[in-house]
């Protein structure tokens, strides 16, 4: 499970020092890829297994959306492998769809975590933090 929010910098090689909590996760393998609200996904190799059985499952496979989601999604992955520092290199593809330039956050959503420009992710946690806040729990599984 990858949780937290950790503000980090990339370096001038489009290198990200994974946090230190995410690297045992990701020893087995990783992807990297695009992501909703313009963020890069990470995801171990066993996440990305699951993915393509519940992709393979859904029906129906053969419509003009599930074709484009499957090409935007795993066309977008990359495989990369921490060095012994713990970083991983975004190539540039990547960080021009993010809008990924120095200063990140990386967050963990559970089975993945997401890396955002920090002025997009602080303009977004603001923009859902007061919607969060009020959203109902009822019914929603909770971790109080």
């Amino acid at each position: 499970m990858f949780v937290g929010n950790y503000t980090l910098r990339l370096d001038e090689k489009g290198r990200l020092a994974l946090p230190v909590r995410f690297r045992d996760q990701v020893a087995d393998g990783m992807v990297i890829k695009k992501g909703q609200e313009r963020c890069v996904y990470g995801l171990t190799m066993a996440r990305v297994a699951e993915q393509s059985r519940a992709a393979a499952a859904m029906a129906p496979a053969d419509t003009a959306e599930a074709r484009m989601r499957a090409r935007l999604s795993f066309g977008s992955m990359v495989e990369v492998e921490p060095d012994k520092a713990g970083r991983i290199t975004i190539p540039a593809s990547l960080r021009q769809y993010a809008g990924l330039d120095r200063d990140v956050v990386v967050v963990g959503v559970d089975t993945r975590f997401e890396i955002w420009d920090q002025a997009t992710w602080d303009a977004y946690e603001a923009e859902q933090e007061a919607a969060f806040a009020a959203m109902e729990s009822e019914g929603m599984p909770t971790l109080s």
